[in-house]
């Protein structure tokens, strides 16, 4: 066959696919007819004598596996490719059984595609020639091939999968680095497995991870464990430099520089941004057993993918610490405009924080009250300095403008798109148990109960301080309030953890 000659059909439901895979096997000569489903696909070939279809497996009316079984039925030398964005194995049984003579995992390489299409119409002038004496033996010997490479490539595939999944729900750095370990002993079974940061400027390598049990935290301040020699150290580092592995055993059988003989051993630097950031290094010491090129290919799919996560978490770091020292920067200054209220917002964040352990909240819950806490007056910046500041009573146009406060606060947090519980926080702050608050007049449960803490804490830190209007009560007095005011202005339930703790010396200076 000659490409001229040679009629080929794409079956998918995405346009542009078709329109692409078209385009590139017309310029290679070729005659292509596509369709959108396996009815399309049907009609074409009562048409058109076709050499070869490439179908997707998932498509409306009728999809790729069905296509292909009807095509078995009609002309069984008829190559039929599949090609989906999903592989699993029980769609890879699905077609062998279909006859399905080759397998593309998505998003298909077209010049691989057309490898493909020119491997298998010389299989199939061969298949057809011999198919008399042939036919029986060449199908099952072709099905038994396919069976192999389809259940390889999903293994693969599989592997794959897992990696990324893994370093996608690893939050820190350090787990990184434990992931990579581990993953190196899963998936390329080695006996022992090491993680090093190499600075190039000093030519060193510190030990961060290892796949021993024994493996603390201390070790990270340490350069390289026990198990690893001062020797092991130089040629892990002259591996950066040499394709040659100083770690296999010589031919002639002499021991290498290691105490204990290393039958097979692979370092592959993990790299950010062209720097090697550190070193991933794996031992085999079993006699009989050594890494295999698909090991090397895996760990570094490991190590890319264990460098893009640390790249992230960095970036997720740098943006969060940015944006909350920004927000900070704004308490300041607000801070600054009213001399009486100077570190309010920090103490209210370390009442709050004693009062939400005391009632026996989690660690992310003390994170996330601190937060809101520290910024709960935010939108205070708001307001205008003849109010925010006026040293008498407020009359009751500039108090509406003064309850204003917690939803221009929680719009700024809500525009950083990071915290929305801190938003909400912020927001519902000045809300009473009895629904007499605002800014949305919500009453006990429906007020979060972080905000119903905060409320508390900065109520008692606001009569607990001297202000423009009044000097400071004293904190029994403030106690009596608070008590008298459980149930209606405040939770019942956090005015007792508070009362539990008042006892405790409070952060009243700073």
């Amino acid at each position: 066959m000659i490409n001229d000659t040679i009629k080929i059909l794409v079956v998918d439901d995405e346009e542009g696919i078709l329109d692409v895979t078209e385009g590139y096997f017309q310029r290679k000569g070729y005659e292509v007819y596509t369709a959108g489903n396996g009815v399309e696909a049907l009609e074409i070939l009562n048409r058109v004598k076709i050499g070869c279809i490439f179908t997707d497996i998932n498509m409306p009316i009728m999809d790729g596996l069905e296509l292909a079984e009807r095509v078995r039925q009609i002309e069984s030398t008829l190559p039929v490719v599949v090609m989906t964005g999903y592989p699993s194995l029980e769609n890879s049984i699905q077609t062998l059984k279909n006859g399905v003579v080759d397998y593309l995992i998505k998003p298909v390489n077209l010049e691989q595609m057309e490898l493909t299409l020119k491997r298998i119409l010389r299989e199939r002038e061969l298949f057809v020639e011999n198919l008399i004496l042939k036919e029986e033996v060449e199908r099952q010997e072709r099905l038994r091939e396919l069976n192999t490479e389809l259940v390889d490539k999903i293994e693969e595939v599989n592997t794959l999968n897992r990696v990324m999944e893994d370093f996608s729900s690893t939050d820190s750095s350090y787990g990184i680095f434990n992931k990579v370990v581990d993953l190196g002993v899963e998936e390329l079974k080695a006996d022992k497995v090491f993680f090093h940061i190499y600075s190039e400027e000093e030519a060193s390598l510190v030990l961060v991870a290892k796949s021993s049990s024994d493996y603390e935290n201390e070790d990270i301040a340490k350069r390289f464990g026990k198990d690893i020699s001062d020797r092991a150290k130089a040629y892990i580092l002259d591996s950066l430099k040499s394709d040659e592995n100083p770690f296999l055993m010589s031919k002639s059988g002499e021991k290498n520089h290691l105490d204990e003989p290393v039958n097979s051993f692979m370092v592959v630097p993990l790299k950010i941004r062209e720097k090697v950031f550190g070193i991933a290094s794996a031992f085999i010491f079993q006699d009989g057993r050594a890494f295999s090129e698909k090991d090397i290919y895996y760990m570094n799919f490991i190590t890319q993918k264990a460098a893009s996560a640390i790249e992230n978490i960095a970036l997720y770091e740098n943006i969060y610490e940015n944006l909350f020292s920004t927000l900070f920067a704004f308490v300041t200054a607000l801070e600054v405009r009213d001399l009486y209220t100077r570190k309010h917002s920090t103490r209210v964040a370390q009442y709050s924080q004693m009062i939400a352990a005391e009632m026996g909240c989690t660690e992310e819950e003390l994170a996330v009250i601190n937060f809101a806490g520290s910024l709960h007056d935010i939108g205070k910046i708001g307001i205008r300095d003849d109010i925010l500041l006026k040293p008498g009573r407020l009359t009751d146009e500039e108090y509406e403008k003064i309850k204003e406060h917690p939803v221009i606060g929680a719009e700024i947090i809500s525009k950083m798109g990071l915290w929305d519980r801190e938003m909400k926080i912020i927001r519902h702050h000045h809300e009473r148990y009895d629904g007499r608050g605002y800014p949305d007049g919500l009453k006990g449960d429906q007020i979060p109960k972080l905000s119903r803490i905060l409320s508390v804490a900065d109520c008692y830190d606001a009569m607990a301080s001297d202000r423009s209007y009044r000097e400071k009560m004293e904190k029994s007095i403030v106690l009596d309030i608070i008590r008298e005011n459980s149930g209606t202005q405040f939770d019942p339930e956090v005015v007792d953890a508070f009362l539990r703790i008042s006892d405790q010396e409070l952060p009243d200076d700073f």
